[in-house]
């Protein structure tokens, strides 16, 4: 078999291996390697370090084109989310940090344990203190079942939450700020929830308690129904976003909605 065309076959099924529109060389090179199979191998026995190197620029290019097709589907649906907004339940005891009539809305689902979380955490500081009297915040839960202080965790936020939402907001943030003594498990979050001067024998009476359960599971469902699969997730006036992106992300976000005439601050 001349050189040119076992040249042609093995960069002809690098080329298979990527997005095309030329259907017609597609047919061409099926129908080569249906007839004659060896020759796929013969090819790259004969020239390993071409091969090797058209399929490196083939994979190159491919994760390229799936990139650039992941931004694509992502613009697409931010698009879309501006003009339908995710509405995430507000409940009348909510507890909520900020003026509860601000005109921005930050939801998180998150889970204590996770360290994009912390990161999250830094994100949702920095949004409170720009947007200082024009923001409310609103944490949810949906700790992973992988992260094993991660339920507990919640737990001990809404039982702490059932006495006092200030003092719940305090043991968000300690955990969160010293997040990698959580290894030490629930003696970690006991001292913690005793530093925020909460009543141990009534979390002990409702850490456990059908309340605490249901709410947790609530939000669980609800971050489910909007595709949050991982944490952190936020809804910022209903505009989802999947992941710990830093505070300019949310910056623009803003600024976008104002652009369009959808938030006034």
């Amino acid at each position: 078999m001349k050189f040119t065309r076992l040249l042609v076959v093995f960069l002809s099924a690098v080329f298979l291996m990527s997005c095309t529109s030329d259907e017609k060389m597609k047919e061409q090179i099926t129908k080569i390697l249906k007839d004659d199979p060896k020759v796929l191998t013969e090819a790259i026995e004969k020239h390993p370090a071409e091969f090797i190197e058209a399929l490196q620029k083939a994979a190159k290019n491919a994760q390229e084109e799936m990139g650039k097709n992941r931004e694509a589907e992502e613009k697409k649906k931010l698009e879309e989310s501006f003009d339908k907004p995710l509405v995430a339940e507000i409940r009348s005891d909510e507890s909520i940090r900020g003026p509860k009539d601000a005109p921005i809305t930050l939801v998180e689902y998150s889970d204590f344990e996770c360290p994009f979380c912390s990161r999250g955490f830094d994100t949702v500081v920095s949004l409170l203190k720009k947007y200082e009297g024009k923001i409310r915040f609103i944490y949810k839960h949906l700790p992973l079942s992988f992260h094993e202080q991660a339920m507990i965790s919640a737990k001990y936020y809404e039982a702490i939450r059932m006495q006092d939402e200030k003092k719940a907001f305090a043991f968000h943030d300690a955990v969160f700020k010293d997040q990698r003594k959580l290894k030490n498990g629930e003696s970690f979050l006991q001292a913690t929830a005793k530093q925020v001067g909460a009543d141990m024998n009534k979390i002990k009476k409702d850490l456990n308690s059908e309340a605490v359960t249901k709410r947790i599971e609530a939000d669980m469902k609800e971050a489910g129904s909007f595709g949050m699969q991982g944490t952190p997730g936020f809804l910022l006036n209903g505009i989802p976003v999947r992941g710990a992106y830093p505070a300019d992300y949310f910056y623009n976000l803003v600024g976008e909605l104002q652009k369009r005439g959808k938030l006034k601050i």
